[in-house]
């Protein structure tokens, strides 16, 4: 009998989502704005301890408003994070524009500081300097930014942070999304909070919000009848996604010490395996979206992966890296010192950490890597 799956990171209702999902229906804003996407966006400024925010359809596409704000275009580059999804570079293609990735850094595998000035100095010298740098916070990680914001600052270039994975996770006290000047939490149905599909830009800067909110709703110009005299996008939320992530919202929280505690019981029964787990920089706190571990690279982690698929649990490599993708091999990359995103993609596994797994849950899966691990050392 094929037992219960362990999906890698599910959507976890709280309880509370149906009552804003109930108020739309009873109000008849079921179509895209509302009350609650008001609410939403206000309650993210609030959690987040930012000024400006606009609910989307999703995260990649505040990234792409956020290109489109600062000007990028056809010819133009744009520095992004190496390791990580792929919808946090496709928007610089949207625009046409050249993507340069950027290696990670060991002390939390986001953007290495010393890769990113070797970038500059080479944009310097063959005069392409880029319109934006996207910086990623991976796998609910802060970036180190007391180490990348003064490069892009000398440079002069505006920093896009990409927050997806990272609502809830902290830098030196300051919530992760206060650190670009245009900053994108993604609210995907695997992410710590979901509204099933959606994101959200959030910004101290008034006029770029007012800006790409105009852009998002079809670039609508004020006249009675439809006018029309920019490109626009229907990248709006709906009032009933809203309703759900202001639900989420409110259990946010909850989320983190769960994943956290999800975490730290991995490391408590995988201790005595030859295994490291991601690290945890000394300045931020992790949300601890998912939890990652290295293994070492003889084989062992394609038979990880088919053990627990044989199990049916769900786990997953690490990134793989973006310069690595046949999309974008003709890209321009920089690495730290030896290439760190392609031996984590190599021995890195993702494992399960919803927040409705149980004790019973951790230990299956622990279970099944231990013997993995015993197939491999007989």
């Amino acid at each position: 009998m094929t037992r219960e799956r362990i999906f890698l990171s599910p959507p976890h209702m709280s309880g509370n989502e149906m009552k804003y999902i109930q108020e739309a229906f009873d109000t008849n804003w079921i179509a895209p704005l509302g009350t609650n996407v008001d609410k939403f966006e206000e309650e993210m400024c609030e959690y987040v301890g930012v000024d400006h925010a606009l609910a989307l359809s999703s995260g990649t596409a505040g990234i792409h408003l956020a290109l489109k704000y600062y000007g990028v275009g056809p010819g133009d580059y744009v520095f992004c994070s190496d390791l990580t999804f792929a919808g946090s570079c496709n928007p610089i293609l949207y625009q046409y524009a050249n993507p340069v990735f950027i290696d990670s850094e060991p002390e939390t595998w986001n953007m290495s500081p010393i890769a990113l000035e070797k970038a500059f100095e080479w944009a310097k010298t063959e005069n392409k300097m880029p319109k934006a740098v996207i910086i990623v916070d991976l796998y609910g990680q802060s970036a180190d930014y007391d180490q990348l914001l003064p490069i892009c600052k000398k440079y002069g270039v505006p920093v896009i942070e990409d927050a997806a994975e990272a609502l809830g996770a902290t830098y030196k006290g300051k919530k992760c999304g206060t650190f670009g000047d245009i900053s994108i939490f993604s609210f995907n149905g695997n992410k710590i909070i979901t509204t099933s599909g959606g994101g959200m830009v959030v910004s101290n800067d008034e006029q770029a919000i007012k800006k790409m909110r105009f852009w998002a709703t079809q670039s609508r110009e004020s006249a009675k009848h439809y006018e029309h005299k920019e490109i626009g996008y229907n990248y709006r939320m709906s009032n009933i996604c809203a309703g759900i992530g202001r639900g989420q919202l409110e259990a946010l929280d909850s989320f983190v010490n769960k994943r956290k505690a999800i975490n730290t019981k991995y490391k408590s029964l995988l201790s005595k395996l030859p295994i490291e787990f991601m690290p945890v920089h000394s300045n931020g706190e992790s949300n601890y979206w998912l939890s990652v571990i290295v293994v070492p690279n003889n084989g062992i982690q394609d038979l990880v992966l088919k053990e627990l698929e044989k199990e049916n649990i769900e786990a997953r490599p690490v990134w793989k890296p973006m310069h690595m993708q046949p999309l974008f091999a003709k890209c321009t990359f920089f690495s730290h010192y030896n290439i760190l995103s392609e031996t984590l993609f190599e021995e890195g596994i993702c494992l399960p950490c919803g927040t409705g797994m149980s004790t019973k849950d951790v230990e299956r899966v622990v279970s099944n890597i231990q013997e993995s691990f015993k197939a491999v050392m007989i």
